[in-house]
């Protein structure tokens, strides 16, 4: 769905103050409603094939099913089409990082965490794996939504460890699920009602590893509506708490509705006009 006069967006990647090279990608498409950021892994640069290969190959694969013949498909679930759509395309996506993974030694064992979101008729579809996030400020308050695919998750999720303690835990950045690591990949997905004035936050671990929840909250809520200056100060801040890897943001400020329904009565009336 085409939502380029409802939502805003800026994205911002930066390599950090310790690594050579950035291994993020982010990547937006309004015309299909879609945000998306990777943060690759792997041996020498192949972690930074892995994140670009999925953010290109899921755009493109989403672009294709909304405005190509695979968009008359009817939903086989009771998900959303757009939802289906993301699957396919990120089952897609894993296949083709893994085949590649398999055929070129430098790039064996690569992978990407992924976490996307396709906004469509006043919803957002939210897909992650790994320990790439996404946050939502609403009238200031700022919710998770999505819940880290890691070793630490489970712990603290099992009761081993708290959250003080995990912040300081050798295996925070051991990941459970990741994308091309595997024939299959298990995305986690989850739709949400989007309101006017919502603003949304895409993450790499670069930021959270530095910058707690309360503090995000108070930059992104600082900043207003402005949220060109709400990625540059997020970046920045990272830094000056260390910057010890690569940090990436994207951010979606919904700016009014963007309804099909509304779509469809506006052409209507158009047309009754004339």
């Amino acid at each position: 769905m085409d939502v380029t006069g409802a939502i805003r967006v800026a994205r911002l990647t930066d390599v950090g103050l310790h690594r050579d090279h950035n291994e993020d990608a982010v990547a937006s498409d309004l015309t299909v409603g879609l945000v998306i950021l990777a943060d690759g892994m792997g041996g020498y640069k192949a972690g930074e094939v892995a994140s670009e290969i999925a953010v290109l190959n899921i755009t493109a694969e989403i672009t294709e099913a909304m405005f190509g013949k695979r968009s008359m498909i009817m939903p086989k679930s009771d998900l959303l089409p757009e939802s289906e759509m993301l699957i396919e395309a990120v089952e897609k996506t894993n296949a083709a990082i893994y085949q590649i993974s398999q055929q070129f030694q430098q790039c064996a064992g690569m992978g990407t965490t992924l976490v996307a979101g396709v906004f469509t008729n006043n919803k957002l579809i939210v897909g992650h794996i790994g320990d790439s996030r996404m946050y939502r400020l609403r009238e200031d308050k700022l919710t998770q939504l999505t819940e880290d695919h890691s070793v630490v998750q489970e712990q603290i999720n099992s009761g081993l460890i708290n959250e003080a303690e995990a912040k300081q835990s050798a295996n925070k950045n051991l990941v459970t699920r990741a994308l091309g690591i595997d024939p299959d990949a298990e995305l986690e997905l989850h739709e949400y009602d989007a309101k006017v004035k919502d603003v949304y936050l895409l993450c790499s671990d670069g930021l959270t590893d530095l910058v707690t929840d309360e503090e995000i909250r108070i930059m992104l809520a600082e900043a207003g509506f402005n949220i060109e200056r709400a990625a540059v100060n997020l970046i920045r801040f990272a830094n000056e708490k260390g910057g010890k890897d690569n940090i990436s943001v994207v951010i979606a400020l919904v700016k009014k509705e963007f309804s099909k329904r509304n779509q469809w009565v506006k052409k209507l009336l158009g047309k009754a006009k004339k």
